[in-house]
């Protein structure tokens, strides 16, 4: 009994090792996307005013990205 005991909170260990490990990828991979959901919103606001004046294309609608929600670990 003390063995298969030992062998599970081995197996606890490693897998709690693996959830901090990645969590830890999860935030980094969070960040980057905020950083490219940032630039992209930039883009689209330069392009946004560029065109102003152009009734035939709207990019208004497309820097709406308040749909893109971000999962926190």
């Amino acid at each position: 009994m003390e063995k298969l005991n030992s062998q599970i909170h081995l197996q606890n260990c490693y897998i709690i090792r693996q959830n901090e490990m990645l969590r830890k990828k999860a935030q980094v991979l969070n960040q980057e996307n905020q950083a490219l959901l940032s630039e992209l919103k930039q883009k689209l606001s330069k392009a946004n005013t560029k065109l102003r004046g152009s009734p035939d294309i709207d990019v208004s609608s497309a820097s709406s990205s308040d749909s893109i929600s971000s999962s926190k670990p």
